[in-house]
């Protein structure tokens, strides 16, 4: 095979013609398949330069697998890895693999420092001079940070500024380390100028370790996890149109309980849990601890009840607790319903949507309760079904009210339950539950220690993100700027209705209570102002 040498490697001439043997034929008709071209090739041809054990094949772990797949099913990917772990190792050889099997194409690598554009590009390199020299494109120019195959294909390697990759027309992008573009401004107009290149069907591949709460990085990876629509359905990428992929420390091979202690001594609990446990140990001071959201996981839905979504089906002997936070159903705040079982205290049910009328919303609670009452009979026709239900009083809380009654209680299956009048407010009393501030204090710290003493089981994954943005205000909570909190809302009256209940079931109230004393200690945004 001839080969021309260019800066100190062997490299393919351009242009230069091969005949292939039928082997080699098949070989590369494996390599060209869209699908499953980039893993056959990485694994098959791919090299790579091990630490300590030198020139070896590319063996890729099952998390590494995942990877590559997620670069080449999506347009657009995002990716949170622990430290070493290859994460740089993959998208070097799908880099190559992309070049060579698509040509014309115009590949940038980002990075956040100029040594990490050198270090992925030799990765780049080294990957290629290692291939056998029948598969590999040929090479019209063959420099430090870039790159030129006789395909059209070129690849170019340059540090993350906000001008990089202005004006030019890419087919990838590779973003390595994204939360580490210091300034983090020059992180966001980087991506500003960014977004317009890719504007005519060019892929985006982003990876990191997780650094600040606040970053680009941050931003983008939280709406690849919104993958709910309107009415929370999981879709496959989130509302920016990104996939979003995870690996844990303990999916490497190499890693596990022993090596996790020792590193743990080594760098400290804070570091090993943002660079190895990949999590955002967020800034804002959330009303569930940040330790707690980062193990809170949700699940999928075992079915959908129209807009309903089941975690659960209802079962005799248990106790059924329907909350509703109204909303106006004109496209602003969320109306929302939360259904938790007792004693098991676990989150069975949710619906939210902002489009919705205030008679719907009540429609939709009395579905819900119907369904309860349905399948316990249906399972046991002896049975009494105890359902309790109940919604905010405040303006808003107004129409659905007047909906109930109109409706009539009797044709709504359950016990429609209220605060509990005290004494000197008779004649201040509503049916259902007004909130002020206190009694928004006082749920937030009830509903803060049940999540935190994993007494209530979180299964909703809108929830969880709407509680990873559920901050402190002043002397309260309430969503960021731009996001919703109607689901916590509907868990925050949720928690006092149960209070209710729980001064009447002792087995409610047993768990209700679980504690050396009925002291709970202030959350800590209040410990100094004598709340």
């Amino acid at each position: 095979m001839a080969y021309v040498s260019l800066d100190t490697q062997q490299v393919k001439r351009a242009n230069k013609k091969h005949k292939y043997t039928k082997e080699q034929v098949l070989q590369l008709e494996k390599c060209m398949d869209e699908k499953t071209g980039p893993l056959y090739f990485m694994k098959t041809f791919m090299k790579i330069q091990h630490p300590t054990k030198g020139e070896m094949a590319f063996k890729p772990y099952p998390y590494q697998e995942r990877l590559i797949e997620s670069y080449n099913s999506h347009r657009f990917s995002i990716s949170m890895l622990p430290r070493q772990t290859g994460k740089t190792t993959c998208a070097s050889g799908y880099i190559i693999w992309y070049a060579m099997f698509k040509p014309d194409s115009q590949i940038l690598i980002a990075a956040h420092k100029y040594a990490g554009a050198s270090d992925i590009m030799s990765r780049v390199r080294y990957a290629y001079e290692m291939l056998p020299g029948w598969i590999k494109a040929g090479v019209n120019s063959y420099n430090r940070n870039s790159i030129e195959f006789d395909n059209g294909s070129k690849i170019m390697a340059t540090t993350t500024t906000e001008n990089t990759g202005r004006g030019m027309s890419l087919s990838m992008i590779y973003c390595d380390e994204f939360a580490f573009v210091q300034p983090p401004d020059k992180a966001v107009e980087f991506w500003t100028s960014l977004s317009p290149t890719l504007s005519t069907g060019g892929k985006c591949l982003i990876t990191s370790t997780p650094n600040s709460d606040e970053d680009q990085f941050a931003l983008i990876w939280k709406e690849a996890n919104k993958r709910f629509d309107e009415f929370g359905n999981d879709n496959i990428v989130g509302t920016n149109g990104f996939y979003a992929m995870k690996a844990h420390w303990s999916e490497h091979p190499d890693r596990d309980e022993t090596w996790a202690v020792e590193e743990r001594a080594r760098i400290g609990e804070e570091r090993f849990r943002r660079e190895h446990e990949c999590e955002f140990l967020i800034f804002d001071e959330t009303l569930v601890n940040a330790i707690t959201l980062a193990e809170l996981e949700g699940q999928n839905p075992i079915y959908n009840q129209g807009q309903v979504r089941w975690w659960k089906e209802p079962k005799p002997g248990r106790t059924y607790m329907v909350s509703l936070d109204p909303s106006l159903g004109t496209g602003g705040d969320y109306s929302a319903i939360q259904v938790v079982e007792l004693p098991t205290f676990e989150q069975v049910a949710e619906w939210h949507h902002n489009m919705t009328p205030a008679n719907q919303q009540i429609r939709i609670l009395q579905s819900i309760n119907k369904y309860i009452h349905d399948t316990i009979i249906e399972k046991d026709k002896n049975s009494n079904p105890q359902i309790f239900y109940s919604m905010e009083n405040n303006t808003l809380g107004e129409a659905a009210l007047q909906r109930v009654m109109e409706i009539g209680e009797e044709n709504i299956p359950g016990m429609f339950i209220s605060e509990p009048i005290r004494k000197g407010h008779r004649r201040k009393f509503r049916r259902g539950f007004n909130t002020t501030a206190k009694h928004k204090i006082d749920a937030c710290a009830k509903f803060k220690e049940l999540i935190e003493n994993k007494k209530l089981i979180i299964n909703s994954k809108p929830l969880i993100s709407e509680l990873k943005d559920y901050v402190a205000s002043g002397v309260s909570y309430k969503a960021k700027p731009g996001q919703h909190d109607d689901l916590v809302s509907a868990c925050l009256l949720m928690t006092r209705m149960i209070k209710v209940l729980a001064d009447f079931d002792p087995k409610i109230f047993e768990k209700w209570t679980d504690r050396d004393s009925e002291f709970v200690a202030p959350m800590p945004i209040f410990a100094n102002l004598g709340v």
